[in-house]
């Protein structure tokens, strides 16, 4: 249960007082939310409407679509609208919404991340029991197995930091609720808070980071054994989106919470934070397109049931399998 404090709302920091960059904020941040929304979204439709995708792999994919789409969703649209009503402010239940949703949302793209590699080594390092290991049955648990990871995750998260006193300031160095930033302005002993969040994350953080890392030591020990080239690079195009999504959060997020304190001012903070929350949503469904065969095929064919949407590029592809 959440304590009382003498904080009944708290201030976000800006991107900029001067009214023209203001309003250049919301519209740069609200293009770079309509791509994120736009990309995954038609991720998420091309899946869903190509029966040849309805594979384990594809679904853990439209998982982490729909977590990018709500994680952007959880930042952005009212950094835009503080943006556009000259306001800071958010409420204490707001900032408590908030927090939980990131951390919430954070794990679950962790989870899902690490839940795609062991999917990859089992189809690539044990291709004659891949049905088998990955029947859907076990996707389905491996799927609720990450959300209420997250959610029990983000409860802790949200209790250890709420039950804090903020009765000094309530003025947060960032564009929303984030716990190292609320932890810098409560007015009490922040040790064991800091302790426990330091525990879990390492922990989890390490566990996922070995077990992704391990995973593709043996799907590219695996890769490097395979006599024909066109078989490598299929193997290889199932692989590298998800690795170099992988690494994008992964960095992201590494420098966002880990830089040293030289690296670290109020600027150098704000858009190391933009970063790590906007970027990996934006940048999932064009790492996918890009890299996946597949994908860049399902897009060409959902886009065409919208008339209205044009892609530059897909009208010189081969639509045939």
């Amino acid at each position: 249960m959440v304590n009382q404090t003498t904080a009944t709302e708290f201030v976000l920091l800006g991107f900029a007082d001067l009214r023209e960059l203001q309003i250049l904020h919301a519209v740069v941040f609200l293009s770079i939310y309509l791509v994120a929304l736009m990309g995954n979204f038609l991720l998420i439709a091309a899946v869903a409407q190509n029966p040849h995708l309805h594979s384990p792999m594809y679904f853990f994919l439209v998982n982490l679509s729909i977590v990018d789409v709500c994680y952007i969703s959880t930042t952005v649209p009212k950094s835009m609208v503080n943006s556009l009503t000259d306001s800071k402010q958010i409420s204490f239940s707001g900032c408590v919404a908030q927090v939980f949703l990131v951390i919430m949302l954070a794990s679950s793209e962790l989870f899902f991340l690490t839940a795609m590699a062991y999917d990859r080594y089992a189809a690539i390092c044990n291709p004659l029991r891949y049905q088998l290991i990955m029947n859907w049955n076990v996707c389905f648990q491996m799927a609720a197995v990450s959300w209420v990871t997250s959610v029990t995750i983000a409860v802790v998260y949200t209790l250890n930091t709420f039950s804090l006193n903020f009765c000094q300031s309530n003025v947060i160095e960032q564009y929303f609720c984030d716990i190292p930033q609320l932890l810098k302005i409560s007015c009490t002993d922040t040790a064991t808070a800091q302790s426990l969040i330091f525990a879990i994350t390492l922990s989890l953080g390490s566990f996922c980071f070995t077990f992704i890392f391990v995973s593709y030591v043996y799907i590219f020990s695996a890769v490097f054994k395979i006599q024909s080239a066109q078989g490598r690079q299929k193997a290889f195009s199932t692989c590298t989106p998800h690795l170099t999504f992988f690494c994008l959060f992964f960095f992201t997020a590494s420098f966002s919470y880990m830089r040293p304190k030289a690296l670290s001012s109020p600027t150098v903070d704000l858009l190391a934070a933009v970063l790590y929350t906007a970027l990996p949503p934006v940048m999932n469904p064009i790492i996918y397109s890009l890299k996946n065969k597949d994908i860049q095929l399902a897009l060409g064919r959902a886009m065409t049931n919208f008339h209205c949407i044009s892609w530059v590029g897909f009208e010189e592809m081969d639509w045939k399998y």
